[in-house]
């Protein structure tokens, strides 16, 4: 198939490889001059604008960052991509904005499909993504050869926006583990006993979450982003979340340099307050 991916920082450049690798027709473009020299030096081919890249593909892998680079992206290639071609979108957006690309694209004589992924760059880098995919039936069968190249599974969730639906509520389960995680080996932690240790323990026990397994390399990058997302969601659905809400709050004020400190670290803080373990006398174990 031939395949035009936008966008190849860590994540697009993997997925071009994956693609290239498993026998696709690959051309790239970026914004960033660099970026595209190191796909270059795979063998994959670059164009230097999305208007050159749009005659070239038959589905296209949008992997930028905001929803207004994917509606930039979106009504450039919908403009000049030939007939009946499939824009893809990856990146993290909201629902809505999926909608009214797909809208677009049907006006314009183009195919539009969702499909985020989960698993983050390791996954990128292995090749088993998850992709959740939002989307006519016949759309999202007609891109999944080329979304297998670097998934371990494509799912279709639902009509067009169903796969950010799905990306949004893996991502709440996620910063909510995060919180609840921090506040866990907080706990344990204050209590003297080493956190890394009962984090190791607590992978064995029913509470097990994979966020707590691969807990020392969550980047606490797209926190914010992430839950505006689900927040927005809420309020439009007229939901009350109390949970959500809370981690909207808490989550924000995390980072992976305080998840180390907490693992690894003789002392921590939360909420503003360092954290030390307690000693026998002030009423820690021994």
């Amino acid at each position: 198939m031939k395949v035009g991916v936008v966008g190849v920082g860590e994540m697009g450049a993997a997925i071009a490889g994956h693609l290239k690798r498993k026998g696709h027709e690959v051309c790239a473009f970026d914004v960033d001059a660099t970026r595209l020299q190191a796909v270059a030096g795979q063998g994959i081919a670059t164009v230097s604008g999305l208007e050159d890249l749009a005659p070239l593909a038959e589905l296209f892998l949008a992997i930028v960052a905001t929803d207004e680079q994917s509606r930039t992206v979106t009504d450039t290639l919908s403009r000049r991509a030939n007939k009946n071609a499939l824009i893809a979108v990856l990146a993290t957006n909201s629902p809505n904005t999926m909608v009214e690309l797909d809208r677009l694209c049907r006006e314009r004589g183009k195919r539009f499909i969702d499909a985020p992924v989960v698993y983050g760059a390791s996954g990128a880098r292995e090749g088993t993504l998850l992709s959740l995919c939002g989307g006519r039936e016949a759309d999202v069968e007609f891109a999944t050869p080329a979304l297998m190249a670097y998934s371990r599974k494509v799912l279709r969730v639902g009509p067009v926006g169903a796969g950010q639906l799905a990306k949004a509520c893996n991502n709440l389960l996620h910063w909510v583990h995060c919180v609840s995680n921090y506040e866990t080996l907080l706990l344990a932690k204050r209590f003297g006993v080493d956190a890394q240790h009962m984090r190791e323990v607590l992978l064995e026990c029913p509470a097990f979450n994979l966020t707590l397994k691969r807990w020392d390399t969550t980047k606490f990058t797209w926190q914010e982003k992430d839950m505006d997302v689900t927040m927005d969601l809420a309020q439009q659905a007229g939901l009350v979340l109390p949970l959500a809400g809370v981690t909207d709050q808490l989550v924000k004020l995390l980072s992976a340099k305080d998840v180390k400190a907490l693992l690894y670290g003789e002392e921590c803080s939360y909420l503003g307050r360092d954290i030390t373990p307690m000693n026998v006398g002030e009423g820690g174990l021994g």
